[in-house]
């Protein structure tokens, strides 16, 4: 144990469960394994992934990941999500990274991969519950134009049967203020991301509480044709 404790040694699946069940402590043992999986890797540096391009950059959680979730769960405060996006939106916001993080020229290719995952809204058996800020229909990427037209698709993705779109209006009572977007891939994993890194937690009892923020999130948000409403109003505001 003194190995362990002071990172001499990593522990193994059998010595957690052994601790655990010696510490009258079982409830933590799924915890703790999801640490011991996670622990090299949850924290993922963007600059050090980007070396080798954007499109390398997008492919950091890996396909099977996206075939294997039935229930997405995404909230963005100052972005469309990528599996809503036009190319011309996608390009321009990833330009700004490419540049911010100094990566190869691949943008043609970073787009083509995000423009081939989005085929996974029409697979059947898939669903999305997604929650926007009404900031992330205000913030430009692009010129008026590539605005207009990525309102204008996110008016056309929420009427798939596969996805549920709100969204938070401003200025509106609220007992949640998320402090950064995030992804919910069934109860298996969350990823977020800041400037420079990606997170993944995959911890059950941190994946609840995230969980619960998207629940406080969905009570305020709207839905069907408010929801509509509210992103034709501000796509009028364009003109």
């Amino acid at each position: 144990m003194s190995k362990l404790e002071n990172g001499v040694q990593q522990p193994t699946v059998g010595d957690i469960r052994d601790w655990c069940r010696a510490c009258e402590a079982d409830a933590e043992v799924a915890d703790l394994l999801a640490t011991l999986r996670t622990v090299e890797s949850a924290y993922v540096e963007f600059r050090r992934q980007a070396r080798a391009g954007m499109k390398r950059l997008l492919g950091i959680r890996a396909p099977t990941l996206y075939e294997e979730t039935n229930l997405f769960r995404i909230y963005e405060h100052n972005v469309i999500p990528g599996l809503f996006q036009t190319p011309d939106y996608c390009a321009a916001m990833l330009s700004f990274w490419s540049r911010f993080l100094d990566t190869p020229n691949d943008l043609e290719e970073a787009v083509a991969v995000r423009m081939e995952r989005q085929k996974i809204l029409y697979q059947r058996g898939k669903r999305f519950a997604v929650i926007l800020e009404e900031q992330a229909l205000r913030i430009w990427f692009g010129d008026a134009d590539t605005q207009a037209n990525q309102l204008d698709r996110l008016l056309t993705v929420m009427s798939l049967p596969t996805v549920a779109l709100g969204i938070i209006p401003l200025m509106v009572e609220r007992g949640a203020v998320p402090s950064a977007g995030f992804w919910m891939f069934d109860n298996q994993l969350v990823a977020l991301e800041t400037p420079t890194a990606s997170i993944e937690v995959t911890q059950p009892s941190e994946i609840e509480l995230y969980g619960r923020m998207f629940e406080n999130l969905h009570q305020v948000a709207l839905y069907g044709k408010h929801a509509r409403d509210l992103v034709t109003r501000v796509a009028g505001e364009l003109s």
